[in-house]
């Protein structure tokens, strides 16, 4: 049997680590905002023949002086262009600078995201996942109610949302780095991740949770409580670990497989499943602990 337990110092000194630095570049750096929270257009061309580099493209649209300008190319040999603008003439503009200088190209699809309409997206996202971690915390506190010796049933419900804000915390912190440095934008489908992850990591953790309640409820009044959690955890190990890898061998593929509209979407998968697993692991049932010991340090 691993002491897992016996490894919390170090667990958290690594999660209070990634966690103060996800916050430091939040704060600098921030998230790179696609046109779902911006307001703008996303024009796909496609081109029939060779498809040009993202710096040609770059260049020929400088001379229409578009704010925040991004190019990606796709796999079925076209480019997603995105800029703040809602103009039809402006619009109308890069469609025919484009056709002039690649007549074989074809306008695939224009859409528009307006701005007021971005600003309300992003408002009802944060309180999306706000509920979220609210109604999970308030369902576990219930769940465990009937385990109210030696914690008390909210603080498994605390455990999980410290853990759960630890994932997204880190998550997010991933892809403002990413969009510092490579320009990874975030929009609507980085938010479905996000709600995503909450439901898998929250998941894994009630796994744990529930064996520690019945193994609480079939132990002996001579085992301690923080064996009693170790022993939970290295029963529900190799289960925790296998589910999590089936979900990230598969994140993997559609990562590398799959086309660029998922792509950033099965990314912030991967780092929120691979942490979620870990969290589950390491914080979130050390967390009882912890809280234990304070008790007892406070009699």
């Amino acid at each position: 049997m691993y002491n897992i337990i016996s490894k919390t110092k170090y667990a958290y000194i690594f999660s209070i680590t990634l966690t103060v630095l996800s916050i430091l570049s939040l704060f600098v750096w921030g998230l790179k905002f696609g046109i779902d929270f911006t307001g703008g257009t996303l024009m796909e061309v496609k081109f029939e023949n060779n498809l040009p580099a993202n710096q040609e493209l770059e260049n020929l649209l400088k001379e229409l002086n578009l704010k925040s300008l991004s190019l990606q190319s796709t796999g079925n040999n076209s480019t997603l262009i995105r800029y703040v603008s809602e103009n039809d003439k402006i619009n109308q503009a890069v469609a025919n600078t484009l056709a002039e200088k690649y007549p074989d190209s074809k306008n695939l699809r224009t859409d528009y995201a307006n701005a007021s309409v971005s600003n309300e997206l992003k408002s009802k996202s944060f309180w999306a996942i706000l509920w979220a971690v609210a109604g999970i915390m308030a369902y576990i506190a219930w769940a465990f109610r009937r385990v109210s010796h030696p914690v008390a049933s909210w603080k498994y419900g605390a455990g999980a949302v410290i853990a759960l804000i630890h994932d997204v915390l880190i998550t997010t912190g991933v892809f403002s780095v990413l969009g510092h440095f490579w320009g990874v934008e975030v929009g609507v489908p980085f938010v479905a991740a996000l709600l995503t992850i909450l439901g898998f990591s929250v998941h894994d953790t009630i796994v744990v949770y529930d064996r520690t309640r019945e193994n609480l409820q079939r132990s002996s009044a001579k085992e301690k409580f923080p064996e009693i959690v170790n022993r939970s955890l290295n029963e529900t190990l190799v289960r925790s670990i296998n589910t999590s890898l089936t979900v990230i061998i598969t994140l993997l593929a559609i990562y590398i497989f799959g086309g660029e509209s998922i792509k950033h979407f099965a990314l912030a998968l991967l780092v929120g499943v691979t942490f979620g697993t870990y969290s589950s692991i390491f914080i979130a049932s050390a967390l009882l602990v912890t809280a234990y010991k304070f008790q007892l340090n406070k009699k």
